[in-house]
């Protein structure tokens, strides 16, 4: 239930995210001056409307956020709403998007890839823990808590389609974003937790190479590819990464439910579990004109250039990095 209160937050500053019945803005508390992002949610006003989102949608967003805390999930202050929205006030998450950080950076190595990943697994862990399935995990909804870190803090957002999921209650729904929605919500199959570990092998796909594995042309293309679990391993983008990385993806990304990793068996993973210091072993992505001007200045002329045209038409995969090795197994493509 949402209980009609006053908020306490005395100012609004600009409008950062937004979607079709939602927007988000940056607030301010009165009394103690800390700041949080308010999410305004369009009311529907009528029966039969479509325009809004029907009251029992909103509070089953609001349900699951209160019974969630974990440091890898937006935390829910508190909720009000006055004639046309509800108003949640939730953390302040100001780093921005993982993706978008990402494409700031030069290079990628599989190591960092995986400590992304491992803390959006210990986020749904403990999500499916609770049988909470967010059914809408994708790039935009995987959000840094601070950018200007060593190691950013993964925060999962955005728990508008997030469902509980009972034991012996059928749940269907044809919903989520074409791109990162599992065969099951495709074919309007009966849904679980597993389609958040679909979404999972989707992001961890498109984190190591830039590229989308079911996106075509058309929504109808992607659903279609989608069903028909129609992706592969582009040598042009994922000519550096590790056979393991490959089978981490490909476990994720399996239409039987019944064979698809759960998160037990995601963190369990020996692509998630491996540190950098054991047998298995990463590689440091390299700007190739950096590791050219090395080259070159270690060999002689001559040398350089019989070794370069070699390199080039023998060894070097499509795309402006290079993988330099300093342990002995293949490393992450470059976004």
């Amino acid at each position: 239930k949402i209980d009609k209160k006053q908020t306490s937050l005395e100012s609004f500053f600009a409008k950062w995210k937004s979607g079709q019945f939602a927007i988000v803005k940056h607030c301010k508390e009165k009394s103690t001056g800390l700041e949080f992002a308010a999410k305004f949610i369009k009311k529907r006003q009528r029966t039969g409307s479509s325009r809004g989102v029907r009251r029992e949608e909103i509070e089953r967003e609001v349900s699951i956020l209160q019974q969630i805390q974990h440091p890898n999930i937006i935390m829910l202050h508190d909720v009000y709403e006055n004639r046309t929205d509800v108003v949640l006030i939730l953390e302040l998450v100001s780093g921005g998007e993982l993706f978008d950080f990402l494409a700031q950076k030069e290079s990628l190595s599989e190591e960092e890839a995986t400590q992304f990943i491992k803390q959006i697994l210990e986020g749904v862990n403990y999500l499916h823990t609770r049988k909470i399935a967010h059914f809408d995990l994708k790039p935009e909804n995987i959000m840094l808590l601070d950018k200007n870190v060593p190691l950013p803090r993964i925060k999962l957002i955005d728990f508008g389609l997030a469902h509980k999921i009972e034991a012996g209650v059928e749940f269907k729904n044809i919903f989520g974003t074409p791109e990162f929605v599992a065969p099951e919500i495709v074919n309007y199959e009966p849904l679980g937790l597993e389609a958040d570990m679909w979404s999972i092998g989707v992001i961890t796909y498109i984190l190591l190479s830039g590229a989308s594995p079911f996106l075509g042309e058309t929504k109808q293309d992607t659903l279609g590819n989608i069903s028909a679990i129609n992706y592969e391993f582009d040598e042009e983008f994922f000519c550096s990464t590790s056979d393991l990385a490959k089978r981490f993806i490909s476990q994720l990304l399996e239409r039987d439910r019944g064979k698809r990793l759960t998160i037990q068996d995601a963190l369990n993973h020996p692509w998630i579990k491996v540190k950098s210091n054991s047998v298995y072993k990463f590689y440091t992505l390299v700007p190739l004109c950096i590791l050219l001007q090395l080259l070159q200045s270690c060999l002689s002329l001559i040398f350089f250039r019989h070794f370069a045209l070699f390199f080039f038409n023998s060894v070097l995969c499509p795309g402006w990095l290079l993988t330099v090795s300093i342990n002995p197994l293949r490393a992450a493509s470059p976004l």
